[in-house]
């Protein structure tokens, strides 16, 4: 009546006969890979998170930048404009020419800037884009003329 009793060790292992070096040793393996594997993953995770900080950072960093450029450029705007009035004998001369200073360099960045956007466009590989489907439309064209040519048809 009483069933037969299991063998002392793990009551959920299977029953089966004891396994051999190699399943050992490829089990042995999937657990090592499995421990690398999860280190990378730690690794990646502390990485993540370290470049999110980063990110933080960097943008805190350039606006500091921007803001001690500005505070630069007025400066030496100011310091520009003290040493044209000591040069003119006028302030009135030193911040209209400081303002035309600033009028031209101005006109010279958006030149800049319109020059690059039309750089952005790709001039040279639209016109020749353009020329190599208009030499495709040519040939084809002509093909088909040279077939109703050969065929005898008469032109629309």
């Amino acid at each position: 009546m009483h069933a037969q009793e299991d063998p002392p060790g793990d009551p959920t292992a299977p029953h089966a006969a004891p396994s051999s070096g190699l399943l050992d040793e490829i089990g042995q393996l999937g657990r090592a890979v499995k421990r690398l594997f999860g280190a990378q993953m730690q690794l990646l995770a502390a990485e993540l998170g370290l470049a999110r900080s980063a990110i933080s950072w960097m943008m805190v960093a350039a606006l500091v930048s921007i803001v001690l450029a500005v505070a630069l450029g007025l400066t030496l705007l100011g310091l520009a404009g003290a040493l044209l009035a000591s040069w003119f004998g006028s302030w009135v001369w030193a911040l209209l020419a400081l303002a035309v200073l600033q009028v031209l360099l101005l006109f010279g960045a958006i030149v800049l800037f319109r020059r690059c956007m039309h750089w952005m466009s790709l001039p040279a590989t639209r016109n020749e884009w353009s020329a190599m489907m208009r030499d495709t439309l040519r040939k084809a064209e002509d093909k088909v003329e040279a077939a109703r040519e050969s065929s005898g048809e008469d032109h629309p």
